[in-house]
């Protein structure tokens, strides 16, 4: 199975620059958002359609379906071993706002649903070779420390996204922390780093 890693952190504070040593063979970036890189480079990004020309897409679910499976069917195809996800988080803002109008709360169900079947997706049907990072705007939780955004608390109590991944790296001050402290909800595997602070480069991670 695929690794999806987590990357969390305000935004400027260093996630998407930290792509600036990869080389343009060896990653690709689907953009939820924005579609530009930080930096000047070759690195080649995608950004995800936002309209969709088919008769059986008649509702805002619909559309938000085939856009987490033009995701998945962009990362099943990449040529290469190193994926990111830019801005994660709007898959499931854009979601919510596309769906704006619908009362009730299976919306806030279908967009926890989505969210996770895609990291489900990488771990059960992306090779294993393959890494996915997943750039995610962070917020400041309960407790005080920095947390993977969401859309508020009625997704919250039906998902706990840092829980998808085995790897959860917090962003700040161009710096990357690889353990949970009193700042963050960071987590790697043991001995997979041997300190808590290391350059933001997603190439050595």
């Amino acid at each position: 199975m695929a690794l999806p890693v987590l990357v969390i952190g305000r935004s400027g504070s260093g996630k998407t620059y930290s792509l600036k040593n990869f080389s343009p063979d060896e990653v690709g970036v689907i953009s939820v958002e924005k579609g530009r890189l930080p930096f000047r480079s070759e690195i080649k990004t995608v950004r995800i359609p936002k309209d969709f020309n088919s008769a059986d897409i008649k509702s805002s679910a619909q559309l938000n379906a085939a856009k987490y499976s033009w995701v998945m069917m962009a990362i099943r195809t990449a040529k290469v071993k190193s994926i990111v996800i830019d801005d994660s988080q709007y898959l499931m803002v854009n979601e919510m706002f596309d769906r704006a109008s619908e009362k009730g709360y299976d919306k806030f169900t279908d967009i926890a649903k989505n969210f996770r079947d895609l990291v489900h997706y990488i771990n059960d049907s992306v090779p294993e070779d393959v890494i996915v990072y997943f750039l995610h705007h962070s917020e400041t939780g309960a407790d005080g420390r920095e947390k993977c955004k969401t859309i508020g608390k009625m997704l919250e109590e039906k998902l706990t996204i840092e829980g998808l991944f085995d790897v959860v790296i917090y962003c700040a001050d161009h710096k990357f922390y690889t353990q949970a402290n009193e700042i963050s909800t960071a987590k790697t595997p043991e001995e997979m780093f041997s300190d808590l602070e290391i350059p933001n480069d997603l190439a050595l991670v």
